[in-house]
């Protein structure tokens, strides 16, 4: 497998790990202890913060901001100016006009499932989960759990048809089950759940 590729105006802290065939495009800042995989794509001008675990074969697209302390699984997709933020009460200074420090407040993450993918120019809005394979659209803001195959939209983001690992809706094939009009998969659901009972070879 070929080394990972770092294009010149690349800022990486030390202490980063970048896995083989990874490439970090221009301008993109990683910062110290984050760990990237094996095949990932950090586009032009994106943000990895500290420590951040990115899995195989992500993408990140130009100008995604990913903030510590995100966890992102394999294959999962974030789009062009996409915000996973991580504080839940954010100031700048405190009541008595004081700056806010580093060690005054609690970091918390997004996580990202197996497949998931988070659309050009939505936030996720720290805690949360999205679930493996679901989709949040573009421009979406996300403020509670995704589950598992859901497609989110809106501000706030609500669920408003499943998707497949194919990414593409899953078409109603009987009463509460469906079918990816791509894969062949067929799922369950069971109230906001929804369950892979036959995976297409």
């Amino acid at each position: 497998m070929a080394d990972p590729r770092i294009l010149p105006s690349a800022d990486l802290d030390d202490d980063v790990s970048i896995g083989d065939g990874s490439s970090i495009w221009h301008l993109a800042q990683v910062r110290g202890g984050a760990r990237i995989g094996e095949n990932v794509v950090v586009g032009r001008g994106a943000y990895i913060g500290t420590g951040v675990h990115v899995g195989d074969n992500c993408k990140i697209q130009n100008y995604a901001l990913v903030y510590e302390p995100a966890h992102l699984e394999d294959g999962v997709f974030v789009g062009p100016a996409a915000v996973l933020t991580n504080d839940t009460f954010p100031r700048a200074c405190n009541p008595d006009g004081s700056v806010k420090s580093a060690d005054e407040w609690e970091p918390v993450g997004v996580t990202l499932k197996h497949g998931a993918s988070v659309g050009a120019r939505a936030v996720c809005v720290a805690p949360v989960t999205i679930g493996e394979w679901a989709t949040v659209a573009a421009g979406s803001v996300v403020t509670r759990d995704v589950p598992a195959y859901a497609l989110m939209a809106g501000v706030p983001a609500r669920r408003i048809k499943w998707v497949g690992r194919s990414g593409f809706p899953l078409e109603p094939i009987g009463e509460h089950t469906f079918r990816d009009p791509k894969t062949g998969d067929e799922f369950e659901q069971h109230g906001e759940t929804l369950t892979l009972v036959k995976e297409a070879r």
